[in-house]
Formats: structure tokens, C-alpha cells, sequence
């Protein structure tokens, strides 16, 4: 086929509000990471909660991102994508501003005498609800569409640049989203029968296993949010750029080597491939507890980022393979619960193994508990993988 042929299928085969999902899907990420980075520093040092409060806040905001898409998915098959992305954006951009807005003076007078935990939780809860549409939207719409100094201003303004980012994709989904809907039979699902769904996945025992075993990986993940920014600031240097350290190590690491490395683990058997990227991954660890600095941190994060580029495509592929006939999609929509699961008790165990070690003035112990689950959950991954091989080789015998 001819280059002028190829581009020609290639804008034909997309529709254009393809684009514009993805686009938008593009921004939120960009207001959900950026103000990640700096969540915990900023719940400590601007707000006054200590790392283990700070934790939990973080575990129930980033748990609910990744649980409520269950349900938020079943509210934009009834509204539609387009109303659903309206609902997202709009309490997206109002929930990140007020959450900045409990460290600015400007509004100190509003918040004086309230119990700033609390007034933070409801906050949290409120954007991740807004949160929960986005997956189920840009989802959908692939789905159907296929044819300066950084303290100048302080952390609380990094929402504000989160809220305006959403602000301006609400703006962009009233202009450019056009509704679309597939070629075939329409079938929205009830809340109710959503709840029961998740029932049919609870009683496949092997797949629970499996989630949970992910579970464990992404725990590791997630400090890097958790822990990384408090051992940095406290222990390294106050004015450490700990944010460009986070942001650029893994993203370079995946705009560099995504597609080469694709390429070398295509041919790795699925389970492998996972076993072998959680090894990888769990390097992050051992190379920053050897001895903690910004370039073993770096090369902890560009560690995890290949360990995640060998798997994460695989995972996918492997739900698709072990989910029973006629479940595939019921089995694919629960492939973020063990993020979720991860965000609601990891952040909170980060949290407080960094106060507890911290408060005993053994830093160190941090990094050892962190390598103990990364190869804990490596171990297990290797047992899965064996225990489901032997299950294969008897029932092809």
C-alpha cells in the first residue's frame, strides 16, 4: 500500500471526535499527574497534616479515581459521552480549585475553625467523582470511533493550573464533541446490574488472585508519589527539583524506548512478559536504596518505567485470555481495580512508613520494606505463573 494510501485510511479510519476524546483525555492527565506530584508535599508542608494523614488522604482520593469508573462508565452509557464528559470537567476544574484554594491566604478566612481533614476529604471525594467519567468516556468513544522557579507561586497554584486545564477541556467537549454512538444494538446495563457483575468477578478465584497479586505492583508504583517527594525535600536537598525528577525520568524513558522495547518482548509468552516486567520494575527499589540521591532516583523511576512497558500491554492481552466466554468486556472493565486497591492501602502504608522510619531516625528502612514487596510480588507472579502452567499442561494431556 502507498504512503499517500495509507495516510488516507489512516484519517479515514478515525473519526474526528476520536481526536477530540483523546485530546481531552490528554489534558486531564496532564491536571491529574501534575498535581500528584506535589499532593504530598503540599497536604504536609502547606496544609500542616502529617505523612501518615497525608497518606490516607491520597489513598482514598487516587483509590476512588480508579474504582468509580465501574460505576461512572454505567452513567455515561445512560447520559451519553458528551454530557458525560461535561459532568467530568466541570467538577474536575471546581474540585482542583478548591482544593488549592485551602492553601491560599485568600480564602483563609472561609476555612478558619474548619476541621481541615474533613474539609480536604469531602474535596477529594468530590473531584474523584468527577474523575470516574473520563476512562468510560475516551473508552467509549475509542470504541465506537475506530473506522520559571518552581516554589514562586507554591503548590497550591499547581491546582489551579489542574483546574483551569479542565476547565478549558470542558470548554473544548461543548465546541468540538460530537455525539456518537456504535452501529449496533444499544445495551446500557443498569446500576444495579453492574453491582451484580462484580459478584461474577469476585467468584473467579484464579483472576482475583491475579488482580491482587497486580495489586502488590502497583503499591510499589505509587511511592513514587508517596515517599520519593518527602525523601527528597527532607533528606537531599529543600530545594531539589523533585518534581522534574518525577515527571521527566519516566516520561523520557517512555517516549524514548516504548517502541523499541515492544518490539524486543512482542515475541515473549503474555505471562512471561509480565513476570518479566515485574522484575524489572522492582529494581526501582534496590538501585535507590543502595544509596539514595537524585541520579539513583532517576534511574529507580527509568527502571520501573521498562518493567512497565514490558507488561503493561501484556496485561491486557492476558485478561482477554483467561476471562470465560461471553465475559470478555465484564472482565476488561475491572482491569483497573488493582490500581485502585493499590491507591486505598498503599498510599496510606507509604504514609506512614515514612513517619514511623522518619520518626526512629532510620530513613533507611523505607527502602527496605519497599524491596521486600517488590520481590514479594515478583515471587508470587512466579508461582502464578507456575501453578497455571501445570493447570494448562493437564488439560492439553
Amino acid at each position: 500500500m502507498e504512503k499517500t494510501e495509507k495516510l488516507k485510511l489512516f484519517k479515514e479510519g478515525f473519526h474526528k471526535t476520536f481526536w477530540v476524546a483523546n485530546g481531552m483525555e490528554l489534558f486531564e492527565r496532564l491536571a491529574y499527574y501534575g498535581q500528584q506530584i506535589v499532593f504530598m508535599i503540599y497536604m504536609r508542608n502547606k496544609l500542616g497534616f502529617s505523612e501518615s494523614e497525608a497518606g490516607q488522604l491520597s489513598g482514598i482520593f487516587g483509590g476512588l479515581i480508579y474504582l468509580l469508573p465501574i460505576l461512572g462508565g454505567t452513567l455515561a452509557d445512560k447520559w451519553g459521552f458528551r454530557r458525560a464528559f461535561n459532568v467530568a470537567f466541570s467538577i474536575l476544574a471546581l474540585g482542583y480549585f478548591l482544593i488549592g484554594s485551602v492553601g491560599m491566604s485568600m480564602f483563609s478566612g472561609i476555612y478558619d475553625g474548619m476541621d481541615l481533614y474533613w474539609l480536604m476529604m469531602v474535596f477529594l471525594v468530590f473531584t474523584a467523582f468527577g474523575g470516574s467519567f473520563i476512562k468510560p468516556s475516551v473508552l467509549g468513544t475509542v470504541a465506537v470511533t475506530t473506522t520559571s522557579d518552581r516554589d514562586s507561586f507554591g503548590n497550591e497554584f499547581v491546582y489551579v493550573v489542574s483546574a483551569v486545564s479542565c476547565l478549558a477541556m470542558l470548554i473544548v467537549n461543548i465546541l468540538l464533541y460530537k455525539e456518537v454512538k456504535g452501529s449496533g444494538p444499544e445495551v446500557v446495563e443498569s446500576l444495579g446490574k453492574k453491582i451484580a457483575n462484580l459478584f461474577v468477578v469476585l467468584a473467579n478465584v484464579k483472576f482475583m488472585i491475579f488482580l491482587l497479586i497486580y495489586s502488590l505492583y502497583w503499591i510499589i508504583f505509587w511511592q513514587e508519589f508517596i515517599i520519593v517527594p518527602y525523601y527528597i525535600t527532607d533528606y537531599i536537598s529543600v530545594d531539589a527539583p523533585y518534581e522534574i525528577v518525577q515527571s521527566w525520568a519516566g516520561a523520557g524513558a517512555i517516549i524514548l524506548l516504548q517502541i523499541p522495547i515492544n518490539r524486543l518482548s512482542k515475541n515473549i509468552p503474555t505471562r512471561k512478559a509480565i513476570l518479566l516486567g515485574f522484575a524489572c520494575s522492582s529494581l526501582i527499589w534496590i538501585i535507590i536504596g543502595i544509596s539514595p540521591s537524585i541520579p539513583t532516583i532517576a534511574a529507580g523511576i527509568v527502571a520501573f518505567a521498562i518493567g512497565e512497558m514490558i507488561q503493561a500491554p501484556r496485561y491486557y492481552e492476558y485478561i482477554s485470555e483467561i476471562a470465560p466466554p461471553g465475559q470478555q468486556g465484564l472482565f476488561q472493565g475491572y482491569a483497573f481495580l488493582p490500581i485502585a486497591i493499590a491507591r486505598f492501602v498503599g498510599d496510606p502504608l507509604g504514609g506512614w512508613l515514612y513517619q514511623s522510619s522518619k520518626a526512629a531516625g532510620k530513613p533507611e528502612l523505607v527502602w527496605f520494606a519497599l524491596i521486600g514487596i517488590g520481590v514479594l510480588a515478583t515471587l508470587l507472579m512466579w508461582f502464578y505463573n507456575i501453578y497455571v502452567g501445570r493447570q494448562e499442561a493437564l488439560k492439553t494431556s
